[in-house]
């Protein structure tokens, strides 16, 4: 369960969304949209919003940008995670991560799991960390988006979650390379 240390000051995180499709546009990006207003209501910093064709290039090529941006601190991705031939994200985030967080893709099929049942299987979210930069991409539902969000990285991206965070190590995810 959250526990949130309310005498702790609450640190914004500078957020990128990146929308994987090849048919939606900003106007009709309804699960871009659902990131963009949770991590904004939560507190959180929108760093950069971009689309992507559901192509491999594509999407390491704009990954690599956020993550060569010191002002980019996670990205979240929606879209591209099932099974189907486009689908492509986890395999273009995987191809740059340096460590790959597991339980998040664990964690959302379970959590997905309570809601859709054995159809959580279909999903290939996935997280990991290149370049000092959390990187999770999520399906391309903005229910899945809101799951992604309110049940997984709403607390694990405040620095007053307890026992433990993401952001507590943001400044140790580098120590490799120092």
């Amino acid at each position: 369960m959250a526990r949130i240390d309310e005498s702790r000051p609450f640190l914004p995180v500078n957020i990128a969304v990146l929308t994987v499709s090849d048919t939606r546009e900003l106007a009709t990006d309804k699960s871009g949209d659902t990131l963009v207003e949770r991590l904004q209501a939560d507190g959180h910093v929108l760093a950069a919003r971009a689309i992507v064709k559901d192509d491999v290039r594509s999407i390491v090529d704009q990954l690599r940008a956020w993550i060569a941006d010191k002002g980019v601190d996670v990205v979240i991705s929606t879209g591209g995670t099932g099974l189907t031939g486009r689908d492509v994200t986890p395999e273009a985030f995987e191809s740059l991560f340096e460590k790959k967080i597991d339980g998040f893709g664990e964690l959302f099929r379970m959590l997905s799991y309570e809601k859709i049942g054995t159809s959580s299987l279909q999903s290939r979210a996935t997280g990991g960390v290149a370049g000092g930069t959390y990187l999770f991409a999520l399906p391309g539902s903005p229910s899945a988006c809101r799951d992604g969000w309110d049940l997984i990285l709403k607390w694990q991206l405040d620095n007053r979650h307890r026992p433990c965070n993401l952001v507590e190590l943001m400044p140790r995810l580098q120590e490799h390379v120092r």
